[in-house]
């Protein structure tokens, strides 16, 4: 039996002036205003002052994907511009990593800009990969309903999906972000720590970091660790339904190392989630290994709505971590990939995730129903402090930590 919580999208809604909307990043990735909300209280502060806010023996976990250039921009011998955006690999695999380390050629799931003046045949990219030069295919494989089927293959052959994107395709900049990508996009819609390709939207907490903050982190005993969920780009959908529970989340693969399962069992301090994706991830992982305590089988799947089932086994989260750790050395595997669906919502009760670093998000979208989840109505409070004090909003804007 599900019992989702009942929300009204419209009370997740508040006024963002477009001139809120940071447009470019701040001058320096660590200058970026910090609003704290600890025990109903806020305070202004900068990024810089992390480490200080931060309680002892913390441990930060952050997603350590790395953003794809996913806008590929074709011509048709006619001229008419075409731009095809990768959203997920189907053939010949559907783990995002491989799929990037593919040869020859690949098949992804795609939206198609300008459509209508691509009726069929192959379209032809010219690049320079390097000094070598190569040329990208698309063609039409088959046409669903909101995305195309899109082959792609290549000369030279042996050159990898992920050689040829990083030098085709353009940063994929959000859709709120009404500009041209530029060559400076491309170093800062990148967290420093970025090391598995595979996202078409950055973990935008994880922007404001630098190894400044990462050495003082440390002088404060602040530990550090890192997951990997590669973000789609349902993380832009809006929520079109007044009842929450009519939304449809995208699929998203997390990847989880044992190492990190080890850490977070033996964490004895707050463990702390650089940015919504690394939340729900850390949140998936309890619900993966419920159901693996519970079926007796490794899922490949966390559904939408599976925390919300009453019948549910209520099991200790550090027995969970074992449990998966335990499967990764019985399978002498040293990580777990899965894919998550998980909706966080106004009612859900965390399980890993005692605090979090994140940027300010767009009015009603599910980012905002997790920030809820997270503080209760205090969240309304946040938001109206933020706009009152001139702080930054959405990808390239200004940072919180709640705590």
């Amino acid at each position: 039996m599900i019992n989702i919580p009942y929300n009204n999208i419209a009370d997740y809604d508040y006024p963002l002036p477009d001139e809120r909307i940071a447009l470019f990043p701040a001058a320096q990735r660590d200058g970026s205003k910090l609003l704290l909300h600890r025990r109903r209280r806020i305070s202004d502060h900068s990024f810089g002052e992390l480490p200080q806010l931060l309680p002892p023996d913390s441990l930060l976990v952050m997603n350590n994907t790395r953003v794809i250039h996913a806008r590929l921009p074709f011509r048709k011998s006619t001229g008419a511009a075409i731009e095809i955006f990768c959203l997920e690999p189907l053939a010949p695999v559907t783990d995002v990593q491989l799929a990037m380390q593919q040869t020859e050629g690949c098949t992804w799931r795609c939206l198609v800009g300008n459509a209508k003046k691509w009726k069929g045949g192959e379209l032809l990219l010219p690049i320079m990969v390097g000094e070598t030069k190569c040329d990208l295919t698309a063609k039409i494989i088959a046409i669903e309903e909101e995305t195309f089927r899109i082959g792609f293959s290549w000369e030279p052959a042996e050159l990898s999906f992920a050689q040829i994107i990083e030098a085709a395709g353009k940063v994929p900049l959000p859709p709120y972000i009404r500009r041209d990508a530029t060559s400076t996009d491309a170093e800062r819609y990148q967290t420093i720590f970025a090391a598995h390709d595979g996202s078409v939207a950055a973990p935008t907490a994880g922007l404001h970091f630098t190894d400044e903050v990462f050495k003082s982190l440390a002088k404060h005993n602040i530990h550090t660790a890192h997951i990997t969920l590669h973000v789609g780009a349902g993380t832009f959908k809006p929520v079109a339904t007044d009842d929450v529970r009519q939304h449809v989340m995208h699929p998203e693969q997390v990847v989880v190392s044992k190492q990190l399962l080890d850490t977070l069992a033996a964490a004895s301090g707050n463990i702390i989630a650089v940015g919504t994706t690394a939340v729900r991830s850390l949140e998936s992982l309890y619900w993966l290994g419920a159901s693996y305590l519970q079926m007796g089988t490794m899922p490949q799947m966390v559904e939408q709505w599976q925390p919300y089932q009453t019948d549910a086994i209520p099991y200790k989260t550090h027995d969970i971590l074992i449990a998966l750790r335990d499967y990764l050395t019985a399978q002498q595997a040293d990580h777990l990939s899965f894919s998550t669906q998980v909706m966080l919502i106004p009612g859900y009760k965390f399980r890993l995730v005692t605090g979090m670093i994140t940027n300010f998000h767009q009015p009603k979208s599910t980012l905002l129903l997790l920030i809820s989840a997270f503080l209760g109505p205090a969240w309304r409070d946040v938001y109206d402090h933020a706009l009152a004090n001139d702080y930054r909003f959405l990808s390239y804007g200004d940072a919180c930590l709640f705590l």
